[in-house]
């Protein structure tokens, strides 16, 4: 197995194209498990336990949420999908120390696992690799599709697709917080009333809908954070029992509901 990265390592997979007046983005990091050879020499997990902690951290089936809802959408969306693993890089997270998980050992590189087991040697030559060869090209990726939907329509509005397990993981900060069915994650500056008020009516009959909780905050690309108001973002985290049999498993009867939720979602952000 090579040390260094592929050439043309698939980094990020741009899911089709959405319509050129949808001003949408469905924006899902963590539903990939790819982990490229020359990342694996790096991981000091076996087979087994490496793949329960892909089972347990994936955010399973909500690429096949995602790209459905995208299809029923009256105006289809653009999207962008991600199929590595988290385990390679987290597109998600700060590289350092800004960091919330990092107290965790879980920053963009990750360190630790869910139970606070070592993973992976804190190797600053190899951290770098992965960050040049996933964490940047995503990143790049997103505000480029961002910034196109701001040239065509005067503004984006970047939904981001995520699951989280039923019951806590040990590695989760703040896990005495509650589990809804749907929780909605936030920010002040980027996600506007308007954008929760839908959010909350569109999921509702999936169950209950909280905010912030167990997950807060929402995905904006740095070069947008705090200072392009035109620049909307709401995270979406699908509690994983709600729609498929944890860990990874069947889906459940409510899948197509909650695809057609998702559907609403887009259309609603697209007339606003």
């Amino acid at each position: 197995m090579s040390s260094t990265p592929t050439p043309g390592a698939r980094a990020v997979n741009q899911t089709g194209s959405g319509d050129p007046t949808s001003p949408v983005l469905l924006h899902v990091p963590h539903a990939g498990t790819e982990i490229p050879a020359w990342t694996r020499r790096h991981i000091v997990l076996d087979d087994a336990e490496l793949a329960a902690e892909v089972a347990a951290l994936t955010d399973h089936r909500t690429d096949e949420i995602a790209a459905p809802a995208a299809d029923r959408a009256a105006v289809r969306p653009w999207m962008l999908v991600n199929p590595v693993s988290r385990f390679v890089v987290d597109p998600e997270r700060f590289p350092d120390e800004r960091e919330e998980m990092a107290a965790a050992g879980m920053p963009a590189v990750y360190t630790r696992g869910t139970r606070g087991q070592p993973i992976r040697a804190d190797d600053p030559a190899h951290r770098d690799a992965l960050l040049a060869a996933f964490y940047e090209p995503w990143g790049k990726a997103v505000r480029a599709a961002v910034d196109a939907r701001l040239a065509a329509t005067g503004h984006a509005v970047l939904l981001d697709v995520h699951s989280y397990p039923s019951a806590p993981l040990p590695y989760e900060l703040h896990a005495d917080g509650e589990r809804p069915a749907v929780c909605l994650g936030t920010d002040p500056a980027h996600t506007p009333a308007w954008l929760v008020a839908a959010a909350l009516e569109v999921f509702a009959p999936l169950g209950t809908v909280g905010l912030n909780s167990p997950f807060a905050g929402t995905y904006v690309p740095l070069a947008h954070y705090g200072s392009d108001e035109r620049v909307l973002s709401l995270m979406v985290e699908l509690r994983r029992d709600l729609y498929l049999t944890e860990p990874d498993g069947p889906a459940t009867a409510a899948f197509p509901q909650v695809v057609a939720a998702l559907a609403e979602l887009v259309n609603r952000c697209t007339r606003r």
